[in-house]
């Protein structure tokens, strides 16, 4: 009886300890490759692009975005996004208060359900895209053995661009870092896209002032973490997941430990291991804890081994807690939000086959409450 019990509780997506989990209903029309996703304080708004094939041709590709309502549980499918469709890359996305902004393209008025066209954009950008609270300002990027170094911030109140001062970092095509309130938090490997160390004059951690369109230079952490994520804490910069850097003609491990970078001390810590490296998960702050979930368990160049239970860290005790297991199969990159009290995630992709070839791109998604 109490085997057939548990199965029901697990069948219903019932409350489990540390939290419960609830399937999403079905979304009007998916979003492929690119995915991206903003909380408006009451919809998840997914953003990217529509019918990628399984071999990841953008052939007859579109970009679509869809919203999401917690409170009626309903989804609805938003006006097409207006001007040319961006295919390469994962397109960022982030929210003023008023609308979300693509990264370098357009913005969406929820309240008006319309689109419109920011200006010709300055500079390259895509890399680390972040609201400051006036600007959205992007960072480093790249392409197809090319990397940026510079970026430009977009300020809504008056439509229009800026390039920011020169910075002493390194290249980037995938930075890493996080508004912290008042700087801009920036991270980039060692090596540059043929894997030569970049000079010992390029930084390979700085922090930009927009107030002062200046950068200065900080520690770098203890060890380099490639596709590893960032989130600011409110006193710390948290630094999970990704890789160290591999050496030449070998993959490296994924890291199961992070770093903290608090700005005041200008000092790193070493964050306890979590439960198992990890990339390509969802990662966001609830104002109290980092909640981690989904993604790949081995590293990068072969078939992912996918993390279906999820990790919590508490900066106060300082430790990781494994959460209830989600109803949802594992998944690389979906899109994530923290609506304020849940935890919601949507859509990914997986491999075809057991061997990793091909690309499924998947479009379901739940919500977790701790």
């Amino acid at each position: 009886m109490i085997r057939a019990f548990l199965t029901l509780v697990l069948a219903a997506g019932a409350a489990l300890p540390g939290g419960s989990w609830q399937r999403l209903p079905a979304v009007p029309i998916t979003v492929d490759a690119g995915r991206s996703a903003v909380w408006t304080g009451t919809e998840m708004i997914v953003y990217g692009v529509h019918r990628v094939a399984a071999d990841g041709s953008f052939i007859g590709a579109t970009n679509v975005a869809d919203a999401y309502n917690p409170s009626t549980r309903t989804w609805r499918r938003l006006p097409d996004p207006p001007g040319r469709t961006e295919f390469l890359g994962n397109l960022r996305t982030v929210w003023t208060g008023k609308e979300m902004l693509v990264w370098p393209s357009r913005a969406f008025d929820p309240s008006t359900n319309r689109w419109r066209q920011l200006p010709r954009f300055l500079a390259g950008g895509s890399g680390l895209v972040v609201w400051t609270g006036k600007e959205m300002i992007g960072w480093g990027g790249g392409c197809c053995g090319d990397v940026i170094s510079d970026g430009a911030a977009y300020r809504p109140s008056t439509n229009k661009w800026r390039k920011l001062a020169r910075s002493p970092l390194a290249g980037s095509q995938h930075p890493t870092g996080a508004w912290t309130g008042r700087e801009l938090i920036i991270l980039v490997g060692g090596r540059d896209p043929d894997g030569k160390p970049w000079p010992a004059r390029l930084a390979r951690a700085a922090a930009y002032n927009p107030a002062t369109n200046t950068w200065r230079r900080i520690p770098v952490p203890p060890a380099s973490r490639l596709g590893a994520t960032a989130v600011w804490s409110g006193h710390e910069l948290l630094v999970v997941g990704g890789a160290g850097e591999a050496r030449p003609g070998r993959v490296a491990p994924l890291a199961a430990v992070g770093f903290a970078f608090n700005p005041s001390t200008n000092r790193w810590r070493r964050l306890p291991a979590m439960p198992g490296g990890r990339n390509g998960a969802a990662v966001v702050w609830t104002g109290k804890r980092l909640l981690v979930w989904g993604g790949s368990r081995t590293a990068n160049g072969g078939p992912p081994v996918f993390a279906l239970r999820g990790v919590a860290y508490d900066p106060k005790a300082n430790r990781w807690t494994a959460f209830a297991r989600g109803p949802l199969s594992g998944r690389l990159d979906p899109a994530s939000v923290w609506t304020g009290r849940s935890l919601l995630v949507w859509g990914g992709e997986k491999p075809r086959t057991p061997l990793g070839t091909g690309t499924q791109y998947l479009a379901d998604g739940a919500g977790y409450t701790p």
